[in-house]
Formats: C-alpha cells, structure tokens, sequence
C-alpha cells in the first residue's frame, strides 16, 4: 500500500500546468475516459452538477479563443488589481491565449444549476471542483498535459459552446502534448512537511 500511494505521489509530482502544446492529436477516446474517471467525483446529494464540453472543431476553439482574449484584455489592462499582476508575474502570462487553438482538445466545465430538466445542486463548486480535481489528474495520468484557465468573466462560454443557461462556466481546459520547445515556470512546490499538520 505505501509503495503504491508512493508511486503515485511521485508521478503527480511531475505535474505541471501547460501553456505551449503540440498540434498533435490525441486519442479522443482517452480523453473520455478521463471525464469518465472525473464523473465518479463526490458531489452533494449525489446531484452531480457538471457537464464537460470536449471542443476539438477548429473553428469553435477559434472563437473561444476570440472571445477570452477579448474578456482577458480588458482584465488585464483594466480590472486586475497591482497584487495579482505581481503575483502572476512569475508565471509569464497575459491577455493573449493561443493554447486555445494550439491545444487539439479544450475541455470546458460546466456547473449544472436549477433548470427546466436540472434539479437543484448542492455544494456546487465544491463538487465541480472535487470533479475537476480528478480530470486534472486522470489526464496526467494518461500522460496528457492539462492548464486550468479561468477568463473573467466567462459567461460568453454558454454562446459558444451551446449550453443553456443553467449551465454555468467554471474552468477551461486545453488538453494535448507538450509543444517541442514547451517550457514552464521555475516554481517551487511547499513540502509535506508546511502542508500538513498531523494532531
């Protein structure tokens, strides 16, 4: 059992979020199952209040590409405060998100509210995190590369990827391979020892 949890403690340890993807395909299929793994989240009252929209039209991700950097411009040159610039800072990013089109899959969560044939959720953003969680996971494990992006406001998700408006977006993620010449940040994880407190 140690070595097992060991095993796997160290394979999410390689886990990084991704900016710069191949254009190479990736199996479809694998990326189901990923969302499969990610649906068998706990979720309050067992309502399970998600939906995963798998976007790999070309001109789909075209225009989610289009409308978040639209969204994330506006962000960045006018709403987001001097603290969270610096704080993202080290991570390079800013308004512009090719990983939208770069990506071969963009996988984007929807929390499913009240609606006409939805009953009411519980917990909800927990739940669609806990579910997001083990997507993130799922597709590590699978050996695909993952990134969560959060534009502000997302709302223009419902028009383009035809979802009702109980359906509320909560994260977008790019799925594929890293690019030949990807890179990522010098970051530094805390240890166990500064996340865990044992009484």
């Amino acid at each position: 059992m140690l070595s097992v949890s060991r095993a796997f403690a160290d394979q999410m340890a390689t886990r990084r979020s991704l900016r710069h993807f191949s254009s190479r395909p990736v199996p479809v299929a694998v990326v189901e199952q990923a969302v499969r793994a990610a649906a068998t989240a706990p979720s309050g009252a067992n309502v399970q209040p998600w939906r995963f929209v798998v976007v790999t039209d070309p001109e789909r991700k075209r225009r989610l590409r289009a409308a978040a950097e639209a969204e994330e411009r506006e962000f960045y040159e006018r709403r987001a405060t001097a603290d969270w610039l610096a704080a993202i800072a080290p991570l390079g990013t800013d308004w512009r998100k090719p990983f939208l089109t770069d990506a071969p899959v963009v996988i984007v969560v929807f929390e499913v509210h009240q609606g006409p044939n939805t009953p009411r959720p519980y917990y909800v953003k927990e739940s669609v995190g806990i579910a997001v969680g083990v997507l993130i996971t799922a597709l590590h494990h699978a050996g695909l590369a993952t990134l969560t992006h959060t534009p502000s406001p997302m709302r223009f998700l419902n028009e383009v990827c035809e979802r009702p408006a109980e359906e509320r977006p909560y994260v977008v993620m790019p799925v594929g391979y890293p690019a030949p010449d990807a890179t990522v940040p010098c970051l530094r994880r805390k240890s166990l020892q500064e996340v865990m407190v044992r009484l």
